[in-house]
């Protein structure tokens, strides 16, 4: 998955400086649907950590089954806080 086809896929643009608020709340809730039927872990992920980076992932034990998958999403959070620090 590539961040400029998510975008375009729940927003309908890949510049998010003119999207309105409904458009984005709409475009998250979409995501968050795929999220909840999406089957491969690979893809939950992805999907999961765009939702992140929007602030409105769902908490780890909800989105992931596998403890791996969980870690995962932790070490992507804490690398996101440290990158964010450096700003």
């Amino acid at each position: 998955m590539q961040l400029d086809d998510l975008l375009q896929r729940y927003f309908a643009t890949t510049d998010l400086s003119g999207v309105a608020t409904d458009t984005l709340s709409a475009g998250i809730e979409h995501c968050r649907v795929d999220l909840g039927l999406e089957e491969d872990r690979g893809k939950r992920f992805a999907l999961w950590s765009f939702l992140h980076m929007f602030g409105s992932a769902p908490d780890l034990d909800v989105a992931f089954e596998n403890e791996e998958d969980r870690e995962a999403a932790r070490n992507f959070m804490d690398l996101l806080a440290a990158s964010e620090g450096e700003a």
